[in-house]
């Protein structure tokens, strides 16, 4: 499974999600932060900056 902990992003932010793959991942973690954060607009930069912060479910310690 792999892994995205809203608060690596967001400071404070407690939401995670996971999923088999990482489209998923980022497809949940975009609807999450116009949502719970109030983004509009989700620019390319937030997208690599989602995926660089998934992670191996296993990995996660």
């Amino acid at each position: 499974m792999r892994l995205f902990e809203c608060g690596t992003l967001v400071p404070g932010c407690a939401w995670h999600t996971r999923a088999e793959d990482d489209a998923e991942v980022v497809r949940r973690a975009v609807e999450h932060m116009r949502a719970a954060h109030g983004e509009t607009v989700i620019r390319e930069n937030m997208v690599e900056n989602i995926k660089t912060r998934i992670r191996n479910e296993a990995n996660a310690a």
